[in-house]
């Protein structure tokens, strides 16, 4: 029986069981970078040495040496490592000395009791480990200093929270920044607040300019009767009954007209974000008052009387006393 440990290089550390029986057993897999290298040890009681062999892209089919990829398993390249008096062997696989040039990828070493390949592994004792090597890259690091940003609102006064820290109110600035991007939000009370990111870059000063749009109120209007047409300030808001929005905060006239009945105006205060339903009642018209039946007769009759008097001559100036 055996046992295998294997370790990546740089911190990198994946114990795995391997036991050397008729058949295969894998461990889990290393990833590491080409050009690091791969610290490889366990246990092998069943014999006195180990032959490894690797198998992956671009190598011959049956394994190759892993100290020189250009001997071939099926001629006899392997990497030979002892086995010491404790049953214990280990090796170091440097993956930039190989004796040619290994693509990314995911590569098959093979631990196995003798001389066998690929091809021969039926009857041998032998364990598998995947490793997957990845190409390996530059990161370039430039020092930095703190930044600042400053703040401006209109209107000012503004609450400005900065990556979800209070600040204080527009305008100010915050000085020892690290370079970063950071999450803005200005806000004061009647108004809609802005929120957005704001970058700091190294030794810079960056702003944030927020202009607030004030937050606008809503009137829910009803009359009675229903129907009537509905005067916002003067102009035309529709008909009742109606919800009127996007109306700033503060003191308004309402006026509704219907046929038939009184014209009404009302004052009304509009708050901000809130909804403060208007009922307006309206006064029937009174009807014009008419003379009584008699009387629409008699006069008419009347003066008509007079009048025909006059042209016929009928009526005269009465003669004076002898």
């Amino acid at each position: 029986m055996g046992f295998i440990r294997t370790t990546a290089y740089a911190a990198l550390v994946i114990v795995a069981c391997l036991v050397l029986v008729s058949g295969v057993s894998a461990a889990p897999g290393i990833q590491t970078y080409l050009g690091d290298i791969v610290p490889l040890s366990g246990y092998s009681p069943a014999s006195q040495s180990v032959y490894l062999f690797l198998t992956g892209p671009n190598l011959p089919v049956n394994g190759v040496a892993l100290d020189n990829i250009n001997l071939r398993a099926d001629q006899g390249g392997f990497t030979v490592v002892n086995v010491d008096s404790n049953d214990r062997w280990s090796y170091e696989w440097n993956t930039a000395d190989t004796g040619g040039r290994l693509d990314e990828g995911i590569y098959t070493i093979w631990v196995v009791d003798g001389p066998d390949d690929l091809s021969h592994l039926s009857d041998a004792d032998y364990g598998t480990i995947s490793v997957t090597l990845l190409k390996p890259y530059v990161v370039v690091t430039t020092p930095s200093e703190p930044g600042s940003v400053q703040f401006f609102s209109v209107p000012d006064n503004a609450s400005v929270v900065f990556n979800g820290q209070y600040l204080g109110s527009t305008p100010m600035t915050k000085e020892g920044v690290e370079p970063g991007t950071y999450n803005v939000t200005v806000s004061k009370f009647g108004y809609t607040k802005v929120s957005t990111p704001v970058t700091v870059g190294s030794g810079q000063t960056a702003e944030v300019n927020a202009t607030l749009a004030p937050e606008l109120g809503y009137l829910p209007v009803n009359t009675s009767p229903s129907g009537a047409r509905i005067l916002l300030d003067g102009a035309d808001a529709g008909t009742s009954p109606s919800t009127l929005s996007g109306i700033l905060p503060g003191n308004h006239t309402v006026s509704a007209s219907h046929d038939g009945f009184v014209t009404t105006e009302q004052a009304v205060s509009v708050v901000a974000g809130e909804n403060q339903p208007l009922t307006i009642m309206l006064a029937p018209v009174s009807p014009v008052p008419s003379l009584p039946f008699k009387a629409a007769e008699i006069i008419p009759g009347t003066l008509l009387a007079i009048c025909i008097a006059v042209a016929l001559g009928i009526v005269r100036r009465p003669r004076a006393p002898l």
